[in-house]
């Protein structure tokens, strides 16, 4: 597979969400078929692998340490804290807590690569920005991970473009992550051009539009009750359907374009800039490999300038978070 460049470090051009192996989109798949798309991942090129301390309350860490250990030399992890479950009660039952002091980004870090089995993460992000905390603050005790050798390289999830600034002042910034496809086009306010200028990879998760984009997802009212999608506005029954509309064009486009819509929303990506490394997430091992493959479509210009005006923030009905998801991201990231 082609390759691109998160700081220091060289990844594959696509690279692996793990979310969904441990929670988020219904029901999770068995450790037995988790463990088999992890290696198919790894037999297909992929080369960088996206967890988080709050994926599961750590049993997501905890499945690629235990499956991906054998290949680490050759993988880049990249993990995220200053989120996490935290037992906030004292009754045993983990809840999300946004935490960016020091003394919590230090455990998290600690807590991650214990369960990561490694000695140092390639990639930490801060998950989210705690408006509590200034960013120097939180982003100056990752630099210290840095310093302690825990660490290689930091990133920032869901930031706006002055907080990227801020934080790069303190301590070069390799990776930014957020939300990033045809249908979810805030970065293009400001984070991608400020990512360019100051030499910081764009790293792009839901790149297929949490499955809207490939297709397949016709019908919202079979999700299950515990799917994160039926908290989304934009997967609200009458803003869902009104989006589908959007999909025949772009089903043609793909067509014509030689590659499925899920390929052509990965290659839309790809070709937007050299800095944008999509993490797509799959349970599926057809789904993996389709995905890996669009690393090598290509795309003819005025495919690129057609697909913008099929899908894009002036046609898509609903917000991507509700007023509670939002309240937790940078503005600009809404």
């Amino acid at each position: 597979m082609q390759t691109r460049k998160i700081g220091p470090l060289q990844v594959s051009a696509i690279g692996l969400g793990c979310m969904n192996l441990s929670y988020a989109y219904g029901v999770p798949p068995t450790a037995e078929h988790a463990e088999r798309l992890l290696l198919s991942a790894v037999d297909a090129g992929v080369t960088l692998f996206d967890t988080a301390a709050l994926y599961g309350f750590g049993s997501n860490e905890c499945l690629l340490g235990k499956v991906l250990k054998p290949y680490r030399q050759k993988l880049v992890l990249a993990t995220k804290g200053g989120m996490a479950g935290v037992d906030s009660a004292g009754d045993g039952k983990l809840v999300r807590v946004i935490n960016g002091r020091p003394a919590a980004i230090r455990k998290n870090c600690e807590d991650s690569l214990r369960r990561l089995q490694t000695d140092v993460i390639d990639l930490y992000y801060l998950h989210r920005w705690d408006k509590n905390v200034p960013i120097e603050d939180s982003v100056g005790e990752m630099s210290r991970l840095v310093e302690r050798g825990l660490v290689r390289a930091l990133g920032l999830s869901e930031v706006g473009a002055s907080t990227v600034r801020k934080a790069h002042a303190v301590h070069p910034i390799a990776a930014v992550q957020t939300e990033y496809s045809l249908w979810t086009r805030n970065p293009e306010i400001a984070v991608l051009q400020t990512c360019q200028e100051l030499g910081i990879a764009f790293v792009a998760f839901s790149p297929v539009a949490r499955a809207f984009l490939t297709g397949k997802l016709q019908d919202v009212s079979a999700l299950l009750p515990n799917d994160l999608r039926l908290t989304m506005p934009r997967f609200e029954p009458d803003n869902y359907a009104a989006n589908l509309k959007l999909l025949p064009p772009y089903q043609q486009l793909a067509r014509e374009s030689g590659c499925t819509p899920a390929q052509l929303a990965l290659a839309w990506l790809l070709h937007k800039d050299g800095h944008i490394i999509p993490i797509p997430g799959t349970t599926s091992l057809e789904h993996l490999a389709e995905d890996m493959a669009a690393a090598d479509v290509t795309l003819d210009p005025s495919i690129m300038v057609k697909l913008e005006a099929c899908i894009n923030q002036g046609n898509v009905v609903g917000s991507r978070y509700n007023a509670q998801s939002q309240n937790d991201v940078d503005t600009e990231c809404f």
